[in-house]
């Protein structure tokens, strides 16, 4: 793992992984740094089971609901709707979706719905470099999120 990362991380609470783990070693290390949860990447299917990692994840945090999940289809497909999706990965709506399949890093507010992919650390857009993660701080009902370059 890049220093970058714990650097980013430093004073974080929490961690969610969208996926594409690859090695168990990573939420170990990320683990060092704060509690961990992850979803299971396409990437992970030799992963053996770990409690940290899940299909979908759905928390509460500081009464918001967030749904965690490898994919989910963003911009919304003529196929699958938005609510669909929430519907299939979460059981219901959210208001804060995670996700992280394209490893290309955004942060939009879609349907009233915070859709934030923190992109990659080591493999953003699909290249081996230096790329982003996400931070997401939610506080007294207000949701703020921003990614960060790593450098």
């Amino acid at each position: 793992m890049p220093p970058q990362v714990k650097e980013a991380f430093k004073n974080v609470d929490l961690i969610l992984h969208a996926g594409d783990i690859y090695q168990l070693s990573v939420l170990d290390e990320l683990e060092q740094i704060a509690p961990v949860l992850a979803a299971r990447g396409n990437g992970d299917t030799k992963l053996p089971p770990d409690p940290r990692i899940k299909e979908s994840q759905v928390l509460t945090l500081d009464g918001m609901s967030l749904g965690m999940t490898h994919s989910v289809e963003y911009p919304e497909p003529p196929w699958c709707t938005i609510e669909k999706a929430m519907e299939r990965e979460f059981g219901g709506p959210v208001e804060i979706i995670v996700s992280g399949d394209t490893h290309v890093a955004i942060v939009e507010s879609y349907k009233g719905i915070l859709i934030i992919n923190p992109g990659s650390p080591t493999l953003p857009n699909g290249m081996y470099q230096l790329g982003t993660v996400g931070l997401l701080e939610i506080s007294a009902g207000r949701v703020e999120a921003r990614i960060i370059q790593l450098r």
